[in-house]
């Protein structure tokens, strides 16, 4: 088994085993089934909501919820404590191998515990209607999947600069970047574009999109499970620059698999210059 892996698998049991993620797994599992079997209430209706309409429901909890435990757990796990990183670090293995391999294991560890969760809601949503919408509930799986991918190496690249030291400030970093992502560049980008000139707002509101990982992925999962129905408008905005959905899917599409991409190689660079 190749370094990698063997980092990946010791990351992967350490996080299985973590008290927080199972708190996780369990809370949005509580969180899933509430959203698909309280769907109606506010038409008036009551039963379970089909997969279709639990994906569309679950989009805003998955960018809430999602993007704050990968970071939680990413910034504590890749911090981690003095002595025992000094003692990993001390291995004969590659500083890009651990990085990498602790990435791995944490992500294949909260997918898991996002599978407890979408699988626990799949399982009632099968029961008490059918398969209708399904390949829009898995099209949600896929990004929440994506979304912890992207937030997982945000948190290497803020804690992977003073490995086992200042932990609380790296926390304290990541629930700012969180709050930012998730809620206040939204609403920034919103207020600047009362005051700016139609074409100016929308090219800010466009950037406002394809800049931030929360953002872009919100759109593309509403692009893929409700077309332009459910835009808002940023999103409109980015639909007419890029004159349909297919432009405006290929723009998300690079703007993610940049997020995918760029902090890993940052959180690389930080740790390779860091002193151990």
């Amino acid at each position: 088994m190749s370094p990698l892996l063997l980092v990946a698998r010791q990351e992967l049991l350490l996080a299985a085993r973590a008290r927080s993620t199972q708190i996780f797994a369990g809370v949005f599992a509580v969180l899933a089934l509430g959203v698909a079997s309280s769907g109606y209430v506010l038409t008036g209706g009551v039963g379970v909501q089909d997969f279709a309409r639990t994906a569309a429901s679950l989009v805003q909890l998955v960018l809430l919820v999602v993007p704050l435990m990968a970071l939680l757990l990413g910034v504590v796990a890749l911090s981690g404590e003095r002595g025992s990183l000094e003692l990993l670090f001390a291995q004969p293995l590659a500083r890009r191998d651990i990085l990498l391999g602790k990435l791995v294991g944490l992500l294949a560890a909260l997918a898991g515990a996002e599978a407890i969760g979408f699988g626990a809601a799949g399982v009632l949503i099968y029961w008490k209607t059918d398969e209708v919408g399904l390949s829009s509930y898995l099209l949600l799986v896929a990004g929440a999947g994506v979304l912890t991918a992207i937030f997982l190496g945000i948190a290497g690249a803020i804690a992977s600069g003073t490995p086992g030291r200042r932990r609380t400030r790296a926390l304290a970093l990541a629930l700012v970047v969180w709050f930012c992502a998730v809620v206040f560049l939204d609403l920034l980008a919103l207020g600047l574009c009362t005051l700016l000139p139609s074409g100016t707002a929308s090219r800010l509101l466009i950037l406002s999109v394809l800049v931030n990982p929360a953002s872009a992925l919100r759109t593309a999962e509403l692009l893929l499970l409700e077309g332009t129905a459910a835009f808002g408008a940023a999103s409109l905005a980015l639909l007419r620059f890029t004159h349909g959905a297919l432009g405006a899917g290929l723009a998300l599409g690079g703007s993610l698999l940049v997020w995918l991409v760029a902090p890993v190689l940052v959180a690389m660079r930080r740790l390779r210059a860091a002193d151990l």
